[in-house]
């Protein structure tokens, strides 16, 4: 990945946005971004005019940066993601936490939705992720080495902070959502999946599958970062829906779950 693409980047934010490292970051993945409530907002900033960075091609996806105050905290929300698929590179991609840690923020929340396999899942659930599995076979820190994002060889032995998935848990009980951990298959897209490539990725043990995350949790755990994972199972799987699938039932199952998801994020804001 070339530094000078993040470079013009963080040189195109405002001064605010580094005056205090955030309590939190948050990557809103599809339809995740309206879970957002602002006592203050500090800045904001589309993507398509930040440099590198590009507006989303995604529906679902705002394509927005906001930094805000809420509850006292100070958090920098990324609504929506660019995703491998789009051809970007991988710039584009992990730009949102590379930004972040230039900010000096420490703690990520990253929300995606997803396709459930596991069959205890139903559309409207939701997964917190305990680890994931990368079917992509490529890895955003592949290229020359930058001792600004860690080791060589970083350590994903335990990629997803255990106590921020307890309070995702908390939030998610008090709230009485249904919600399970589990593990998370990342393939590349724009394409679903074939009925037997689930059932592949079912008996190496993922609950969900889907499309964006991973590479921004690799490249955030290989940064230091504490990180939390949250999917919104918005349809069953191929070869598990009787359904053909289609985009539009992920935002469709995104809207209806919208008040959960804003109060999901409340509450887990409220426990930090």
């Amino acid at each position: 990945m070339q530094m000078s693409i993040f470079d013009a980047a963080a040189d195109f934010l405002p001064d605010v946005c580094f005056e205090r490292p955030p309590d939190i970051g948050i990557l809103f993945g599809s339809g995740w971004g309206s879970a957002i409530k602002c006592d203050e907002v500090l800045s904001r900033l589309q993507y398509s005019d930040i440099p590198g960075l590009g507006a989303s091609t995604v529906k679902g996806h705002s394509g927005e940066f906001i930094l805000y105050r809420r509850a006292g905290k100070l958090i920098a929300a990324w609504c929506g993601r660019r995703h491998f698929y789009e051809g970007s590179g991988w710039e584009s991609v992990v730009m949102p936490v590379e930004i972040l840690r230039r900010m000096g923020c420490k703690t990520l929340l990253l929300t995606n939705a997803s396709g459930g396999i596991n069959p205890a899942l139903r559309p409207g659930d939701f997964v917190i992720i305990r680890d994931h599995i990368n079917l992509v076979g490529a890895n955003p820190l592949i290229g020359a080495h930058c001792s600004e994002w860690g080791e060589r060889f970083p350590d994903m032995s335990e990629v997803y902070n255990r106590h921020l998935s307890e309070l995702l848990h908390a939030s998610s009980n008090r709230l009485e959502l249904r919600v399970m951990d589990g593990i998370y298959a990342y393939t590349s897209g724009p394409c679903y999946e074939t009925p037997a490539e689930i059932q592949a990725y079912k008996a190496q043990g993922a609950d969900v599958v889907g499309m964006s995350t991973v590479p921004e949790a690799v490249f955030a755990k290989a940064c230091g970062f504490d990180i939390a994972g949250i999917s919104l199972v918005s349809n069953l799987a191929a070869g598990i829906s009787r359904r053909k699938l289609n985009h539009e039932e992920v935002i469709a199952a995104s809207e209806e779950a919208k008040p959960k998801m804003c109060a999901l994020i409340e509450d887990f804001l409220a426990r930090l």
